[in-house]
């Protein structure tokens, strides 16, 4: 009876979607109208050149967000937890603090500050260093800096916490008998933070992944809606509501979520493995 709440939201929301979107990507659905067309929308997937460009932003703001939300909290984390700083409390609820923001005031929030005239604050920048304004969302390289300062600003201080938690389980004696041992700052945080952190590392290498490829709200606000030059900021999930809600055609719509669902499994499955979370422990 305790389950059962869980296994109904379960089933109605997850597996029976899940099931529903399989069918479907076997079929073209038009209002009124559903036709059987096999392996067509996958065929059709192949020669995509708008979807294929979908992937490649995905998977290049999946690996950018990882290289930059996982250390640097992590060393934040290390800090807070230090003697090294003060009013932790503070820093921690000013670092955490973006992350209860909605993501449509963030984006239009940061719209304003890469603007492509000279009254953005990223411009005001520039200028004040004697540089010209830019137009910020019009190239792939600045664009994407964007979508990563404003994936920063969200999400530093989440993965800060968690890692803070994970700190909070290691052993306090495991540092003094490395401190009598003679390790300095750095071997300690190398042999014995680093290692006890792995599992709270894989949790948000994880999460990262699939929030990675699914980021879809951020795109969408920073160009105040899912059309962007020369598509520099479709996303995989960009790409899926434009063909399932904006086109219509929820059959290749559903082909393309099963395909992401496809590659961000495969990822982390393969980098679960790497990281032997599936392995036996030694008893």
């Amino acid at each position: 009876m305790f389950v059962l709440p869980f296994i109904l939201s379960f089933s109605i929301f997850w597996i029976y979607p899940l099931f529903s979107t399989v069918k479907m990507s076997f079929q073209e659905i038009l209002p009124g109208q559903v036709d059987w067309v096999g392996l067509d929308n996958y065929t059709k997937l192949l020669k995509d050149k708008a979807f294929f460009t979908a992937v490649k932003n995905s998977f290049t703001y999946m690996i950018l967000t990882l290289v930059l939300l996982i250390p640097f909290p992590m060393l934040f984390a290390v800090l807070l937890d230090s003697n090294l700083v003060k009013a932790k409390n503070l820093w921690k609820a000013l670092l955490y603090l973006p992350a209860l923001t909605s993501v449509v005031i963030s984006g239009t929030l940061f719209r304003l500050m890469f603007t492509e005239y000279p009254t953005g604050q990223m411009n005001q920048i520039l200028q004040f260093f004697g540089m010209d304004s830019i137009a910020w969302l019009k190239g792939g390289t600045t664009a994407m800096f964007a979508l990563l300062l404003l994936a920063c600003w969200r999400w530093t201080g989440v993965n800060m916490l968690y890692f803070l938690s994970g700190l909070k389980g290691i052993d306090s004696t495991l540092y003094e008998s490395a401190e009598i041992d003679g390790a300095n700052s750095w071997k300690k945080f190398w042999h014995i933070t680093m290692p006890l952190l792995k599992p709270t590392t894989i949790y948000v290498l994880t999460i990262s992944i699939y929030a990675g490829l699914a980021m879809f709200l951020e795109s969408f606000m920073l160009w105040n809606g899912n059309t962007s030059p020369k598509n520099i900021g479709l996303t995989i999930v960009g790409y899926l509501y434009k063909r399932g809600i904006e086109k219509n055609q929820m059959g290749y719509a559903s082909a393309v979520g099963l395909v992401l669902l496809a590659i961000a499994l495969v990822i982390n499955i393969v980098q679960l493995i790497l990281n032997g979370t599936f392995k036996k422990e030694e008893k």
